[in-house]
């Protein structure tokens, strides 16, 4: 290796590592004018947080960088995006605020909204359409017993998602390993992860992703570090199966369909003479030639269709 590509030395402070060339190019590469500021941001974040003082820095930036890449700010009063410590590394994570940012910014949006639901305000809930029947009137106490999402597209879809708190704490308890952690942010900022897990599901499963790269990107990136090829590791996160039809629902697919066309029986035929010649068949019918839509089980309107 030449003298000229060889670095002299390996940066170790996060300042130098903020500092190097490569590094000051690629966040003016990102954010132009307003990269200063976003540098800035990264040191008070870290000097802010006694875990993230002993990360690897290069971690530290590698999760702002992902930040970056979204325009979502880290500021932690913002609630936009954070960039969190665990196990030695800096993983990024967005929260509820910045996926609404992105989902909003997409054009594809007509309103949306997260709330938490106090008790008494739920009069009945439908898990198979997802309908909720919400009342804040009927509020009973200051007791939070889950979380809503709701949002409508431009072209008339809506979707409500509802967990409750019960949900909520399973579902960090099974896919974050630093959930019981007296200084992670499902113990000191409950309310704003569970904000955030409601959000990111009714998004990633209802929500045009396959149209909206910048939130493919924030929900692959979220709770991960980024190792060396610039792929995210999910050092915390455990993750979450693919959604799959289920063989038994496929079964019951198919056992639905034979209800509404049930094969015919065959007919009780008499025993063949055979004294008697076999009658000639009768000439074969010409098959009517197959035109779109003439599957008499396929009556689904056209349409959008739910994403899985």
């Amino acid at each position: 290796m030449s003298k000229e590509l060889a670095p002299s030395r390996t940066p170790q402070s996060l300042v130098e590592v903020l500092e190097s060339k490569p590094i000051k190019s690629r966040f003016d590469a990102l954010l132009g004018k307003r990269s200063a500021a976003f540098v800035s941001s990264i040191l008070s974040v870290a000097r802010g947080n006694q875990e993230l003082q002993s990360a690897d820095p290069h971690s530290i930036v590698a999760a702002a960088a992902i930040a970056a890449s979204l325009d979502l700010p880290i500021v932690p009063s913002l609630g936009q995006a954070a960039i969190v410590p665990y196990s030695g590394k800096a993983q990024f994570q967005i929260m509820a605020r910045g996926f609404v940012q992105l989902a909003l910014r997409s054009g594809q949006y007509r309103t949306m909204n997260a709330t938490p639901v106090y008790e008494g305000e739920v009069g009945s809930y439908n898990r198979l359409t997802g309908d909720i029947s919400f009342n804040p009137e009927s509020r009973k106490s200051d007791k939070v017993i889950g979380y809503a999402f709701y949002f409508k597209l431009m072209n008339g879809y809506e979707k409500c998602t509802y967990m409750t708190v019960e949900e909520v704490r399973a579902h960090g308890q099974r896919y974050s390993r630093s959930f019981g952690n007296p200084k992670g942010k499902w113990q000191t900022d409950f309310e704003s992860m569970a904000l955030k897990t409601v959000v990111k599901r009714g998004l990633s499963k209802w929500g045009p992703m396959s149209t909206d790269p910048l939130l493919q990107k924030a929900v692959e990136y979220d709770q991960a570090a980024v190792d060396e090829s610039g792929r995210p590791a999910y050092i915390d996160a455990v993750a979450e199966p693919a959604s799959s039809p289920a063989p038994k629902a496929t079964e019951a697919a198919a056992k639905a369909r034979e209800k509404i066309a049930p094969k015919e029986k065959p007919k009780d035929q008499p025993a063949e003479n055979p004294a008697q010649p076999a009658p000639e068949p009768a000439p074969a019918k010409e098959e009517p030639a197959y035109e779109p839509g003439a599957d008499p089980l396929d009556d689904e309107p056209a349409g959008q269709a739910e994403p899985s």
